[in-house]
């Protein structure tokens, strides 16, 4: 086995990359047009409820730190059969996400550069090969890129806030909630997808030194850097944009306006590939090691098993990544697929696949102590939150059938089996 391992620096940059996504360009304004300046308090509310997330897939990851993440979680509350179609769940939707964040990261850069769909899509491109390539080469390589990627990006954040400053009203504030306190609900609805990626991260508990004391610690610091950056802008962009911020559809770009001038679209272009890039490093790196992990179990062809074990790169699963990548891509441009559409597909596969690990923290967490009663109040809500996806639902129907029917031709390998030490982590958090 390799003696490769993250530490605590760039899993935390890994974590916060997976958490952090294009929409925070963007979704301060959607929010304000909702709430107005009480906008902030919806933002607070989704950071607390990141909470008993964030903490039960620590915990989880620091019982059982596998490659599988949460579809090791939900082999051993329910079983392999289950463990396959959560798995499947997450790998195949990963194919239509990338590429779509890609095509977001894209867009923004060249809508900030004056540039068209063309350049969108060149940019798309080499945002996604950029993410394979760090992957491809390690973990050890690719943690090193995400902390310089999400060092620059919080950097960029701070100053866009900082620089601002000085044009901050207190009297934008008033009326505070013009739409009543209801509209906050509302704009938290919105808000929602810019606190997902728990679920991602939770494929590289394995990877760490000591999971059970650094999940625990890169928890900790991620909530702390995304409740920084999150509350940091959104309340930022209420003070010094006020009634300007429900307009604009690119509030950031306005921050660097009032604070540092010409120099705004440039680093609006990189903030928009900087937060594409880290989204899909992340989600990659966890995809990358689940294929390899399904395949150990015989839940996909066994010749992508190669890199399961901790410390490994799991090249093959990542070309084949690739290749689907590929595929949904040219089918979504040539049939003219919504953007939209894709990516609530995919985001339904990734709730869903949230939901099971919470269901599986309620089975497998002590029973009676905090974070088992935030496992229990976070699956409830998720799963509130899945129903949303409506038709959309049949993506991980199709998906859990298939894995369904794989495993009973192959025969899938319980974890335990095919990983004999994988019972709780000593000094897991019980």
């Amino acid at each position: 086995m390799s003696s490769a391992r993250i530490g605590i620096g760039q899993g935390t940059a890994i974590y916060v990359g997976a958490i952090l996504g294009a929409g925070i360009l963007a979704l301060p304004s959607l929010a304000a047009k909702e709430a107005g300046p009480a906008s902030v308090l919806a933002w607070a509310l989704l950071l607390l409820f990141c909470v008993p997330v964030a903490t039960t897939f620590a915990a989880l990851g620091g019982r059982y730190p596998d490659g599988g993440g949460v579809a090791t979680f939900v082999s051993k509350a329910f079983g392999p059969r289950a463990s396959a179609v959560v798995g499947y769940w997450f790998y195949f939707a990963l194919p239509a996400g990338a590429p779509a964040t890609a095509y977001v990261g894209g867009r923004y850069v060249a809508d900030a550069l004056g540039g068209g769909q063309t350049e969108a899509l060149l940019i798309a491109v080499v945002l996604l090969g950029l993410a394979f390539t760090s992957n491809a080469l390690g973990l050890k390589i690719s943690g090193r890129v995400q902390l310089m990627l999400v060092g620059v990006l919080a950097l960029l954040l701070l100053i866009a806030c900082v620089a601002a400053l000085p044009s901050a009203r207190t009297a934008n504030l008033t009326p505070f909630a013009p739409h009543g306190f209801w509209s906050v609900g509302s704009a938290a609805s919105l808000l929602f997808f810019s606190f997902a990626g728990w679920e991602a991260v939770t494929h590289l508990s394995g990877e760490f030194r000591n999971p059970a004391r650094d999940l625990r610690r890169v928890t900790a610091l991620t909530l702390a850097v995304v409740a920084i950056l999150y509350i940091g802008l959104s309340v930022t962009s209420v003070l010094v944009l006020g009634p300007q911020l429900e307009d604009s559809p690119v509030p950031l770009s306005l921050l660097l306006q009032a604070g540092v001038g010409g120099a705004a679209s440039a680093i609006t272009a990189t903030v928009a590939a900087l937060l594409a890039l880290g989204t899909m490093t992340a989600y990659l790196a966890g995809a990358s090691r689940l294929g390899a992990a399904l395949a150990r179990d015989g839940a996909l062809p066994s010749w992508m098993a190669k890199g399961n074990k901790a410390g490994e790169v799991p090249r093959r699963s990542l070309a084949v990544l690739g290749v689907l990548s590929v595929a949904v891509s040219v089918i979504a441009l040539t049939t003219g697929a919504s953007l939209g559409s894709v990516m609530l597909g995919a985001s339904a596969c990734f709730i869903a696949v949230t939901v099971a690990g919470l269901v599986a923290g309620a089975r497998l967490l002590p029973t009676g102590r905090p974070v088992w009663f935030g496992a229990v109040l976070a699956a409830v809500v998720m799963g509130v939150v899945l129903a949303f996806s409506e038709w959309f639902l049949l993506v991980p129907l199709v998906l859990g059938v298939a894995a369904v029917l794989y495993s009973r031709r192959r025969g899938v390998v319980p974890v335990e089996a095919a990983s004999p030490d994988l019972e709780p982590a000593s000094g897991a958090a019980q």
